[in-house]
């Protein structure tokens, strides 16, 4: 039982590794025209908004995120330390199927207020999204008390969230992490969170706009959530997958998993 066990395993992680290496050149691939002319449209309208403005978005989003980080570890599931990927991964999907459902919930509730339960829905489905990554970490090993994993959780966050141009960057990071975590800011007030609102805003104004139209921003609330805490999830397994089978071939000898 043990050998089969052994065997379905490496199976397991051989098919896991080549579903790995087909997501890391999805996300290096380059910018498409229509994502730069996207892009050139936002950066435009950004440079419009006064800098006060800005300042305060900023302020709001990194104090939201923060609260939500802090917030979290102390109530932060306890890291599975044993298991093999395939487990690991059960686990972490289990997470991401409760989450999405409560995010799909959240969304058609707030959908269906309009504008003003529009508003509301920016901080409720922050918070959702932030569990279900500290969940993942803790199937995966990671005890996310610590501001190194509460970090990575943020470049995960910031992968998902952002223009493909920041997406070649941050999972060169990801990919990275062992050499890169030791320059990371000593605190959260530190980390880049203009840049980082700048990105999520941009990108959760283009997902969700529809939403605050009243009558039917209920149905489109409901899906928007449910897939943007999907595809959230998925990268998240799929990051925390390439720190697993890197940190087994660097215990083999072998060399890490890249690009």
């Amino acid at each position: 039982m043990s050998i089969n066990k052994e065997y379905i395993d490496q199976q397991y992680e051989a098919i896991a590794e080549k579903e790995l290496q087909a997501w890391l050149e999805k996300q290096h691939q380059s910018p498409s025209i229509l994502n730069r002319m996207t892009s050139g449209t936002q950066r435009s309208i950004n440079k419009i908004i006064p800098d006060k403005i800005h300042q305060a978005v900023t302020y709001a989003i990194e104090k939201m995120v923060k609260g939500v980080l802090i917030g979290n570890q102390f109530i932060a599931p306890k890291p599975l330390q044993q298991g093999p990927l395939r487990m690991k991964e059960y686990k972490a999907r289990k997470s991401i199927k409760t989450y999405t459902r409560t995010a799909s919930v959240e969304g058609a509730i707030t959908g269906a207020g309009g504008i003003l339960m529009g508003f509301a829905d920016l901080p409720a489905f922050l918070a959702i999204k932030m569990k279900m990554l500290f969940n993942i970490a803790a199937a995966f090993g990671h005890d996310t008390k610590g501001l190194r994993e509460r970090l990575f959780v943020l470049y995960i966050f910031k992968l998902s969230f952002s223009t493909q141009k920041t997406r070649n960057e941050t999972i060169s990071i990801l990919e990275n992490w062992s050499s890169f975590s030791p320059t990371l800011p000593d605190n959260l007030d530190d980390f880049d969170w203009r840049q980082f609102q700048l990105e999520y805003r941009d990108f959760m104004d283009l997902a969700k706009l529809a939403q605050m139209i009243p009558v039917i921003g209920a149905g489109i609330g409901a899906i928007a959530n449910f897939k943007l805490s999907q595809m959230l999830g998925k990268n998240a397994i799929l990051a925390y997958r390439l720190r697993h089978l890197q940190e087994l071939k660097t215990v083999s000898g072998n060399l890490p998993i890249s690009k």
